[in-house]
């Protein structure tokens, strides 16, 4: 038979057993249990059991929900109680590994907590309807119709129960006009109340989802035409991303004042990279998980200077950087544009899509596609779902499969998946980190191309992915007209005149063209680039921070030839002017210390005062925020705590079954009988707390004293321990 208690249980498993215990349900070891009884009694709270069934599949549930109608919270049950097959000992063992149930075999109890988390409908079955008891139900199922069917099949996958107005009586067959009036005059649905209707456990067991775990198609790729699609999403991704960064460089969108991005400036970014709204939002999240982007001091969303090393990077190590911010990003882009429980609409970047549990729920998603051998794909999201709903149907509440199939379409827009297989890279990600991943993508990547071809009507085609330069040097002379394995810009007198502004010359043009373009050169396109540069630059236009004047142009010739002139930059645009792009107060003191006398003078021609006011200090860069991660627990701290609840037993068992003599939490008795146990060599019991108020106890053999600390050694174990005795509140000696 079973042992009597969970603890008596508990301190008969050996310590692998409770460090996987630990592993299994992480919050059972925070704070640190003193000894298996705490354990025990935070085993059993109602929170803890609800969040560990959260992980369990379907037949492990059903086997959870047999145990209850069996009454195994109130007495050990045998096994034989529940007819079931032979996944019954498996699926126990999985209870007992995750605490939720204990004893040997022959018998087995649960927490009284696992009926209460299972909530008011044990095993998801209402009360029986005498009038289906002995009656053919799936008879009786194939004469309603789809409508009818929708209806139960609902309640039967979830609660049995429901609310509708059209339970406020139950009228005859010929005259139900609703599916539930016409379920409830066949008796296919029990009235609660004039607004509740519940399903019958005789329905509810024919149409509840089957203990055995539903089938996936599968459909197998060649591992380089995934990996070679998932390259190709990477380039798109990386582009649409470009276009964010400098659209948001030149006119940051603001601040909503309940936070997040507008619904007009999100539709802004779509337009630009020609992409949807849904997918723009994911971009935009994406940034700020990456650091790219940040809400500025101003109200504005502006990118940040992570966003410049992140330019300036290789497309793989761009591509890693996305891929692993999006793993660890503690939000839900899918929320957005839905409108919350207060009809709210929920705003991209905005604190109503953080959900921390994100990062988890992508790496179930991910978790079966990795299982799959490289270039197996998974073929619907749907029934990845519905896979995933089987494993854990109490996790992940209402948006459940929403939450699947948007890490899906998320994963495939950064080229983790690829046609629903994960990818070389994308296998890498999750296995070995961000820097495997980056060089097995730039080894899926296409090689760049250092040529394009000039076409007639004056577009130019890039037959692959450019060189990081060549592209620079493009993407100033000619807009992207289409995107894609092959891009095709277009040369216009606005691109032309883009590439003069920035100090390209017609020559500079004329030669990019004729090394570059493996095809020849069209007059049209000389003609265009000579024309605009005739043109360009005729009227100028510049800035500057200073300017001199005098009426003597004497006296400007002799500053501007004064070797100070050219530390300052000064420049002569007329005889008694002198402009320089250093501030004033910086051109007048030198130019004191030269022997010149100048003043300043303000827009009115009036001298002013230019002495600072006092110390300035530039704005801190604000820190960007970090995702949270997933951490896993460390097995040499959970062994510690296993053998600090060991030493913790061993202190209340030592003082249950032996004579000691108490000490209070006076700290001249406590010294006092630390002193009498190192000179007699005996043990003692000692209760502490630590700086996280947390209370222990253990069993100390003290070898020496002194700074405020007692060393000793646990008398079954040959650690060292330090205990700060201003911590013992109660001490014992232990007889031997």
């Amino acid at each position: 038979m079973s042992s009597t208690t969970l603890t008596d249980w508990l301190r008969a498993r050996d310590d692998e057993a409770l460090v996987a215990m630990l592993r299994a349900r992480p919050d059972l070891a925070t704070p640190r249990p003193s000894d298996t009884a705490v354990l025990a009694t935070r085993a059993a709270t109602r929170a803890s059991v609800a969040r560990a069934a959260e992980g369990l599949d379907t037949f492990t549930l059903a086997v959870l929900d047999a145990l209850l109608t069996a009454g195994a919270d109130r007495a050990p049950v045998p096994l034989g109680v529940v007819d079931l097959d032979g996944r019954v000992d498996q699926a126990v063992d999985t209870l007992r590994g995750l605490l939720l149930a204990w004893g040997d075999d022959d018998a087995i109890s649960l927490v009284p907590a696992a009926r209460e988390a299972g909530g008011l409908f044990p095993a998801g079955l209402g009360r029986s309807a005498p009038g289906l008891v002995d009656a053919d139900v799936p008879a009786l199922l194939a004469e309603i119709g789809d409508d009818e069917r929708k209806v139960l099949t609902t309640l039967a996958h979830g609660q049995p129960v429901g609310r509708t107005k059209d339970a406020a009586q139950v009228l005859p067959l010929e005259q139900a006009r609703t599916p539930v009036q016409r379920l409830l005059a066949r008796g296919l649905l029990l009235r609660v109340d004039a607004d509740t209707v519940e399903l019958p456990r005789e329905i509810g067991l024919a149409l509840r989802p089957g203990l055995v775990e539903p089938s996936m198609r599968t459909t197998v790729h060649k591992v380089s035409t995934v990996d070679a699609t998932a390259a190709g999403e990477t380039l798109e991704v990386l582009r649409h991303m470009e276009t964010l960064l400098r659209l948001w460089s030149d006119d940051p969108p603001p601040t909503l004042k309940s936070g997040g991005l507008g619904v007009r400036d999100l539709r802004k970014i779509a337009k630009a990279a020609d992409i949807t709204d849904r997918q723009a939002t994911v971009l935009v999240e994406l940034a700020f998980g990456a650091s790219l982007v940040a809400e500025s001091d101003a109200g504005e969303w502006v990118p940040t200077n992570h966003a410049d090393v992140w330019l300036s990077a290789s497309p793989a190590n761009r591509w890693a950087t996305l891929a692993a911010a999006w793993l660890d990003l503690p939000r839900l882009p899918g929320l957005a544009g839905l409108r919350d429980a207060k009809d709210k609409l929920l705003a991209p970047l905005s604190d109503d899509l953080r959900r921390p549990v994100a990062p988890l729920e992508r790496a179930r998603v991910l978790a079966v596609p990795a299982d799959l051998k490289p270039g197996t794909a998974v073929a619907s999201a749907d029934e990845l779902a519905a896979l995933l709903a089987w494993r854990a149907p109490r996790r992940g509440g209402r948006l459940r499969d929403e939450i699947v199939r948007w890490a899906m379409a998320e994963a495939t827009s950064l080229g983790i998946l690829a046609l629903g297989a994960l990818s070389g890279p994308g296998r890498a990600l999750l296995d070995e980190g961000a820097a495997a991943a980056a060089k097995r993508m730039a080894e899926a990547m296409p090689d760049p191309v250092d040529h394009v071809l000039v076409q007639a009507d004056l577009t130019v085609v890039a037959p692959g992915p450019l060189e990081p330069h060549l592209a620079g040097q493009i993407a100033e002379v000619a807009d992207v007209e289409s995107a894609g394995s092959a891009t095709v810009y277009r040369v216009s007198e606005t691109s032309i005149r883009r590439a003069l502004d920035v100090g390209r010359t017609a020559g500079d043009l004329h030669e990019l063209f004729r090394v570059r373009s493996r095809t020849p050169i069209p007059q049209s396109l000389t003609y265009l680039i000579d024309d605009v540069a005739r043109r360009h630059g005729r009227l100028r236009g510049g800035s500057t921070t200073s300017f001199l004047r005098c009426d003597d142009p004497a006296l400007i010739a002799e500053v501007a030839a004064h070797p100070a002139a050219a530390s300052l930059r000064l420049r002569k645009i007329a005889p008694t002017v002198l402009i320089s792009p250093l501030p004033l107060l910086e051109v007048l003191d030198e130019l004191r210390a030269a022997g010149f006398a100048p003043a300043a003078e303000g827009t009115d021609g009036q001298v002013v005062d230019l002495r600072p006011s006092g110390r300035r200090v530039e704005t801190p860069t604000r820190a960007a925020r970090r995702p949270i991660g997933v951490r896993a627990a460390d097995p040499d701290q959970l062994a510690d705590i296993v053998h600090t609840m060991r030493a913790g037993d061993r202190a209340a068992e030592s003082r249950r079954s032996r004579p000691v003599s108490p000490t209070g939490a006076n700290l001249a008795e406590v010294m006092d009988l630390l002193k009498e146990a190192i000179e007699t060599g005996r043990s003692v019991w000692v209760g502490l707390v630590d700086a996280h108020g947390v209370a222990t106890q253990r069993v100390l053999k003290p070898l020496r004293m002194g700074g405020g600390v007692v060393e000793g050694h646990d008398p079954t174990g040959t650690d060292l321990h330090r205990l700060p005795i201003h911590r013992i509140n109660t001490a014992a000696l232990v007889e031997d």
